[in-house]
């Protein structure tokens, strides 16, 4: 082996690690719970202001909060492999929770009559929840990006064309779960692509 091949190895892998490092922090930071979070606050805001926000962090608690716990359990309890829930049967029991939480957090919101924007909004979240999970029994269609293309799109069309802008950051949701090897590249253009449409349809719906 030369010495420039030898140079060569320990670079690589240390590029590789920084990239590594940076997919994961993206991955960590730009979340489903956080996008669907921000998303219902925002939505709520242009619902009904304060009050509307108070109704997206009810919303929150069912589509975003409870589901975490759920994982977060399951990765004491049945010691799942993180958060991110990378196995299918780890996937598939996560977002049949959530499509649980989704439908009760509808029902709540009905019981107390919440705006039917709001109300609208988690409902869709619930159809969106029990199409990807469908689709999860066969492939491993991205969450992360389908959730993250849903809100951009739902945003844009409640604050303007301007908001497009922001899936820029769905693109790196994207490089960053392809870079960690949690999917293929058709996999996060499937989630961009099933997000955006779910996420147009629940705004037209709600409204």
């Amino acid at each position: 082996m030369t010495a420039t091949a030898t140079m060569e190895r320990p670079m690589s892998s240390q590029w590789h690690e920084r990239e590594n490092s940076a997919a994961r922090r993206v991955t960590d930071v730009l979340e489903p719970r956080n996008w669907v979070i921000a998303l219902l606050i925002v939505l709520g805001w242009s619902t009904d202001e304060l009050a509307g926000v108070g109704w997206g962090l009810l919303a929150g608690l069912f589509a975003a909060v409870f589901p975490v716990v759920f994982v977060r359990y399951g990765i004491r309890r049945w010691q799942w492999s993180s958060r991110h829930v990378s196995r299918r049967s780890e996937r598939l029991a996560a977002l049949t929770f959530a499509v649980a939480s989704d439908a009760a957090g509808v029902t709540v919101l009905l019981a107390a009559h919440a705006p039917p924007a709001m109300t609208g909004y988690l409902a869709g979240m619930l159809v969106t929840s029990v199409v990807i999970t469908a689709i999860t029994t066969t492939w491993k269609i991205s969450v992360h990006c389908a959730v993250a293309s849903a809100a951009v799109a739902m945003v844009s069309l409640a604050y303007g064309p301007l908001v497009i802008a922001g899936y820029g950051l769905v693109a790196l949701v994207a490089w960053s779960r392809v870079a960690l090897r949690a999917h293929t590249t058709a996999q996060v253009i499937a989630g961009v692509i099933l997000g955006a449409m779910a996420g147009c349809a629940t705004y037209a719906a709600a409204r």
